[in-house]
């Protein structure tokens, strides 16, 4: 991991109304972000995309995404587009 690693939870510590971190390292806090395809566009500034294992509903909210862009998602939220 980088120099700003996640802090570590006991087991079955998660965030409110979330379910329990299933490993050392909670996701929800750490810095990941993963490349996904936009396949549609939904009112509300959300999208269906796909993840590779599958279809997700996430927020556009904060990038300008357009169907087949590449787009950087942390926590359901777009943060970047890769590629156009």
């Amino acid at each position: 991991m980088s120099g700003r690693d996640a802090p570590e939870r006991p087991s079955g510590q998660g965030h409110a109304g979330s379910p329990e971190c299933a490993s050392d390292v909670c996701l929800t806090c750490s810095d990941a972000a993963v490349a996904v395809t936009v396949l549609r566009l939904l009112d509300d500034d959300l999208a269906i995309v796909d993840t590779g294992h599958g279809e997700e509903e996430v927020s556009v909210a904060l990038v300008s995404a357009a169907i087949g862009d590449t787009i950087l998602v942390h926590a359901r939220e777009a943060i970047g587009v890769v590629a156009r």
